[in-house]
């Protein structure tokens, strides 16, 4: 067997079937689907196992609600494929995603993540190509993550990785934003990162879901797995380069969030930003003279004295 298809499966009754189907819809058929109810309190755990009385390709697992990540560790434990990907179970593919990148991996068996192209479908219904990656190999995970701006797309289920990466790797449990936590860490273990625009994932807003709903404490997650990401690739360390400067002020919006819902103190230290940055936006040039001047610290306290009188936090 190929390719592992790890579903996690909570609350999704009105979604769910779409999301299998594309799977089991797909021309590629050398897989399993790997469905994990975690707990889920509607009919998910009934219709998971509806789905695998028809369909011998599919397991079923019933546990505990454990929450996303957990429910993908169980996932990966009993994984057989050689080939790892997830599917978000309110989202779907392309019919013929797999078959292509498959053909790939077959023709390419060295690499060891394959990323793929997204398209945001909103609650208007409208989509929205949100990633379209060219043609690209990455050899070390410090240029994917800066040239490639990796950080932008940290999603765990638009790539394909090799089992062997999750070795001795899982998500966290408990935490959110936990693609942005482990990812850094499966890039560290992988040799050759590539992208390709070939074909589709097709992500689905959800009102509800924690991206929409993100505060204080959800953004200090994420601003944990920038900062340890800076740590375990060592972005920091000379030479600078503007790549560098480019990532550091995207982490630096993060920390001006956290700051602005939360009382606590900046912990992302402070870096000389050249302004004349090309891809900086006029507010991101504005934060980049000001940091240069007064340091993270102040610039904190005075985007959170802003946020409180114009009642924006972003």
């Amino acid at each position: 067997m190929k390719l592992s298809v790890i579903v996690p499966v909570y609350r999704v009754e009105s979604t769910l079937d779409r999301c299998v189907e594309s799977i089991l819809g797909q021309t590629f058929t050398d897989l399993e689907v790997i469905l994990i109810d975690d707990g889920s309190p509607d009919r998910c755990p009934q219709m998971c196992d509806e789905w695998a009385e028809k369909e011998q390709r599919i397991k079923v697992i019933h546990k505990e609600n454990g929450g996303l990540s957990d429910a993908r560790n169980v996932g990966i434990d009993i994984a057989m494929g050689k080939w790892i990907t997830f599917v978000d179970s309110d989202d779907y593919l392309d019919m013929n995603t797999y078959l292509t990148l498959m053909d790939i991996l077959t023709q390419h068996p060295e690499y060891d993540i394959l990323e793929y192209p997204i398209s945001k479908v909103m609650l208007s219904k409208k989509q929205n190509i949100i990633f379209n990656p060219i043609d690209h190999l990455w050899n070390n995970a410090k240029a994917y993550w800066l040239e490639g701006k990796g950080y932008q797309h940290t999603y765990a289920w638009n790539k394909i990785y090799k089992r062997e990466l999750f070795k001795d790797i899982r998500y966290p449990v408990g935490k959110v934003f936990e693609d942005a936590h482990t990812l850094p860490l499966l890039l560290n273990k992988a040799q050759i990162i590539a992208t390709t625009d070939k074909g589709r994932y097709y992500y689905c807003e959800n009102a509800q879901g924690i991206t929409m709903q993100a505060k204080g404490k959800e953004l200090e997650s994420l601003l944990n797995a920038h900062l340890n990401a800076i740590q375990y690739m060592g972005l920091l360390n000379p030479p600078i380069t503007l790549e560098v400067m480019r990532y550091y002020m995207h982490i630096v919006n993060i920390q001006l969030s956290v700051c602005a819902l939360s009382p606590k103190q900046p912990r992302l230290p402070t870096l000389h930003v050249s302004p004349g940055l090309s891809t900086l936006t006029s507010a991101e040039r504005f934060k980049a003279i000001t940091l240069n001047i007064l340091g993270i610290n102040r610039l904190c306290k005075i985007y959170r004295t802003v946020s409180k009188l114009t009642g924006r936090y972003s």
